[in-house]
């Protein structure tokens, strides 16, 4: 009885997670071109002519926000009003202007492969013929940022030593992503590590377990490296918390800096905002209130006509129209699924980037979207669906990728854009002298992790910006 049993849910709750999961990495557009096909292919699904709330069922206005779910739940100040909003059309706010909000800086309008965004990053740091081996290197990357032609044959088509070709590996493999053009997984997390000590402490054992112990790692083998290594099992199980908090076996899957794309995907063009964050009857001394925004036509309901046939049908048709009816079921249940994922996504990251939010780039806290899984008993690659392709308007009107809530290194970025906007004209800053600064603002850094972020901010090199201002 219970083998059968298990046979008949299974598939249900398959269907229901996958398709969940197709809807939760949808953006504003793609879920309401979603939500179109759904209702042209399914008679058993219709929209609700009445315009009510999704989470509370308050009857709506046209172009009304709920004003049940928009009180206040708290007299706590940092607690934030998020709520399900279905509005229509998008307006920019008033207090900004059209050419404001929708500058190039916002949008990202320019189209940009991954290979020419690293470049972008190791020119300044190579030789001409250099950057023609270098661009042949990123060219020849595979889905996952991998380099795996043999170094000797290119070594000798460009008639060059192999310690040269080497050489400008490494340098590739410290730009954003880090590791990219490594020749396996193993090879990219020695990178990452690497880059980690430099800016940090990272315990020798960690780099013992990436170069001796991975795949063990990989497969909780922990006792066994523990009684290698003669170490305590709790420190190989806090090498494997840290290795998948940190580290990205596969390059171009990492969701560092502020943008990241395979070469074949097309910039995104931020105009229709999926998150819309302001204040509270738009006063800055009231709560953060965070729309999370679903279309007009996301009010669907299951055609009530549909029971009485299903009834009234013969056998044959009986199981077409439960078909059907079983199809639109599900549809709903996936998209009020999604709706909760992200109210309960943009909860937490209004919470923890309130005042990056309200302040700027500089404000930013470190945050991950491992950490955000663990604090909502989800997977990580459920909050990664939720972030891919979103877009946030902040109370200033800016609109930006929601991924930059995850950016670790844009409140240093800020940083150094800051630093270098007071340096003295005539006598720009080199990228030792603005290690040394961030030294005593609290941040250690190597001085290639500096240019990397300089570069990736669009700012030249010390010598370059002296001849501009000339």
């Amino acid at each position: 009885m219970y083998q059968r049993q298990f046979q008949k849910i299974q598939p249900q709750t398959t269907a229901h997670l996958a398709q969940t999961m197709t809807l939760l990495n949808m953006n504003l557009g793609e879920l309401n071109q979603e939500i179109n096909r759904a209702l042209n292919e399914n008679p058993a699904l219709v929209v609700k002519e009445e315009r009510r709330c999704p989470t509370c069922n308050y009857i709506l206005h046209e172009g009304q926000i709920c004003p049940i779910c928009t009180r206040p739940r708290s007299s706590a100040e940092n607690e934030s009003i998020v709520f399900i909003s279905p509005r229509g059309e998008f307006v920019p706010k008033n207090s900004t202007s059209e050419d404001e909000i929708f500058t190039d800086e916002n949008m990202g309008s320019e189209e940009i492969s991954l290979e020419e965004y690293v470049l972008r990053q190791v020119v300044s740091d190579l030789e001409e013929k250099e950057r023609i081996i270098a661009a042949y290197i990123l060219n020849q990357l595979d889905e996952d940022g991998f380099f795996k032609e043999d170094i000797s044959e290119v070594a000798s088509y460009y008639h060059v030593s192999v310690s040269t070709i080497e050489a400008i590996k490494r340098i590739i493999q410290k730009a954003d992503p880090i590791g990219i053009a490594s020749a396996s997984p193993e090879e990219a997390i020695k990178v990452q590590l690497d880059e980690l000590r430099e800016n940090g402490e990272v315990p020798e054992t960690y780099l013992e377990i990436a170069d001796r112990y991975l795949h063990q790692l990989l497969k909780k083998q922990y006792k066994e490296i523990s009684q290698e290594l003669g170490i305590p099992i709790q420190e190989v199980i806090g090498a494997a918390d840290y290795f998948g908090k940190n580290l990205n076996p596969y390059p171009t899957r990492a969701h560092w800096g502020t943008f990241r794309q395979p070469a074949a995907e097309e910039n995104k063009v931020y105009s229709n905002p999926d998150v819309i964050i302001s204040h509270l009857n738009n006063d800055p001394a009231q709560p953060l209130l965070v729309e999370v925004i679903i279309p007009y036509i996301s009010f669907l309901n299951i055609n009530p006509l549909y029971t009485q046939a299903i009834k009234e049908a013969n056998e044959e048709t009986r199981n077409e129209l439960r078909s059907d009816y079983e199809k639109a079921n599900l549809f709903i249940k996936c998209l009020q699924q999604r709706n909760n994922t992200m109210q309960r996504l943009l909860e937490r990251i209004s919470r923890l980037q309130k005042e990056y939010i309200l302040k700027g780039e500089k404000y930013i806290q470190p945050l991950t979207r491992a950490q955000i899984a663990q604090e909502l008993k989800v997977h990580e690659s459920t909050i990664s669906r939720a972030v891919s392709s979103k877009s946030v308007q902040l109370p200033d009107g800016r609109i930006i990728p929601m991924s930059l809530f995850f950016d670790r290194s844009l409140g240093i970025r800020a940083e150094i854009k800051e630093i270098i906007a007071e340096e003295k004209k005539d006598d720009p800053l080199s990228d030792s002298e603005i290690v040394k600064i961030l030294s005593k603002k609290g941040f250690d850094l190597a001085r290639r992790t500096v240019a990397k972020y300089r570069l990736m901010e669009g700012i030249l090199p010390a010598h370059q910006r002296r001849n501009q201002k000339r």
